[in-house]
């Protein structure tokens, strides 16, 4: 197996020399530190940064897999069990199962005619996460991907992280991957964080070995490495030198464990984003774009937890909006707070919504052709609504939105050039906000 980087070619034999550079199980999971750092080269190459003075520097996808009800949530209607409630913003009313979120609407847009194009999760979830339909001749790369490729990593932070690892063992994750980019444009797989036991071993060395220990280590390898290189010289192995040196150097650098070190917060404030894995992976993921991370996909949920094709309605009210409410103002006031609102985008969104009707389990099926999402920060004008389902939430009435709009908005919030085309190893061009009938997405005026 050989793996590009670059000009340079990392075989399985170099990979297997310095398997103790891998450091912990994340690898196995997303990306290795070196993986990270030799991203960190690949950007570094590609010349300095050309963006322009845009308020956005990261952004925070809150992921609500299953597909929540539009009609009970962010577009309330009379075919809905749930009342609608006034927001802070005049004009604009949510469903009563979001009274917290409904104080932080003037931070948030409602865009309430999104229209994609796949009915089941997992093609649903691929084309949420990529804009493009799944296809047997090639994978297309995530959105958290393109970010990272674009816009480089900060602070020896790794830039594109996924929380709580729930997706591991599903083929989700796979859907938040680079495809044909490089693979340390990859997300880093980051344990549940609201675990007792939460850790990422990546970022810390075992209690056996000490720094010196570790340095001893790496002298015995520079031995090995003379008499190794004395019969074989690579270009590799300059370049694997100076990653590993750099990953050493991360492991060791406090400000980047301190990052993911949820000790460090208060009770008060590990309280307010909820103890469970959906409020403390929000939590993380505020954090981890303090620290410099680019993307953090953030979900906790239950595997489709929102796929509520039977009792929506006790399923929503009492098991999955609660959460919601209580973590994402949490999340809108911490990041207000700290400065970090005006610089960091926050999407809340599923894969689809939910059918209109209630079928024979008094449940809401998958339900792709209207449905709502919410989006705010980053320079993204809050405190309105675009587009308009039908009276019963069913199909647009006004201002069809897709997910290459919805990319090429949030790109645009980035300083990312939207209209930017990746060629893949088979000669086609991918759009990167591609829009329905292979057109290229346009930012949502209203919003930026």
């Amino acid at each position: 197996m050989m793996r590009k980087a670059g000009c340079l070619t990392v075989t399985q034999e170099l990979l297997k020399r310095r398997h103790f550079l891998r450091v912990g199980s994340l690898s196995l999971l997303g990306i290795s530190l070196p993986q990270f750092l030799n991203f960190r080269s690949l950007q570094a190459a590609g010349g300095k940064d050309t963006r322009g003075q845009e308020k956005a520097q990261a952004c925070i996808l809150v992921w609500l897999e299953g597909g929540p009800s539009h009609v009970d949530t962010w577009d309330p209607k009379p075919n809905s069990s749930f009342k609608p409630i006034p927001t802070n913003v005049a004009g604009i009313q949510v469903s009563e199962l979001l009274p917290r979120v409904a104080r932080q609407m003037d931070k948030l847009a409602l865009l309430r005619s999104v229209h994609t194009e796949e009915n089941n999760h997992g093609q649903g979830t691929y084309y949420a996460l990529t804009g493009h339909r799944p296809t047997a001749a090639m994978q297309f790369p995530s959105l958290g991907t393109i970010v990272t490729k674009e816009l480089g990593a900060r602070n020896n932070v790794p830039a594109n992280v996924l929380v709580p690892d729930t997706w591991k063992t599903a083929s989700y994750g796979e859907y938040t991957k680079g495809a044909f980019l490089d693979p340390a444009f990859d997300p880093m797989v980051v344990p549940d964080p609201s675990k007792e036991d939460f850790r990422i071993s990546d970022l810390a060395l075992p209690k056996s070995l000490t720094v010196e220990r570790l340095r001893d280590r790496r002298s015995m390898l520079k031995l090995v490495d003379r008499m190794y290189r004395s019969k074989i010289e690579r270009a590799e192995h300059q370049a694997m030198d100076r990653f590993t040196q750099q990953a050493l150097q991360m492991i060791l650098t406090p400000e980047t464990r301190r990052a993911f070190d949820l000790s460090r917060e208060s009770e008060k404030t590990r309280e307010a984003y909820g103890r469970g894995s959906f409020g403390q992976s929000l939590l993380l993921a505020r954090r981890l774009v303090e620290a410099g991370a680019r993307f953090v996909t953030a979900a906790g949920h239950e595997l489709n937890g929102w796929d509520t094709h039977s009792d929506n309605d006790p399923r929503h009210k009492d098991k999955m909006v609660p959460g919601l409410d209580r973590a994402l103002p949490t999340l809108l006031e911490d990041l207000a707070q700290r400065g970090l609102l005006d610089s960091t985008v926050v999407i809340v969104m599923g894969e689809f919504g939910r059918s209109p009707h209630h079928n024979s389990k008094a449940g809401r099926d998958h339900w792709p052709h209207c449905w709502s999402l919410a989006i705010g920060g980053g320079g993204i004008r809050g405190g309105q609504v675009v587009g308009a389902s039908d009276e019963r939430g069913a199909y647009v009435a006004e201002r069809m939105i897709s997910m290459g709009d919805l990319y090429a908005t949030i790109y645009k919030a980035l300083g990312i050039d939207w209209t930017k085309e990746y060629m893949s190893p088979i000669g086609r061009p991918v759009k990167i906000a591609n829009a329905l009938d292979d057109e290229t997405g346009q930012p949502i005026k209203e919003l930026i």
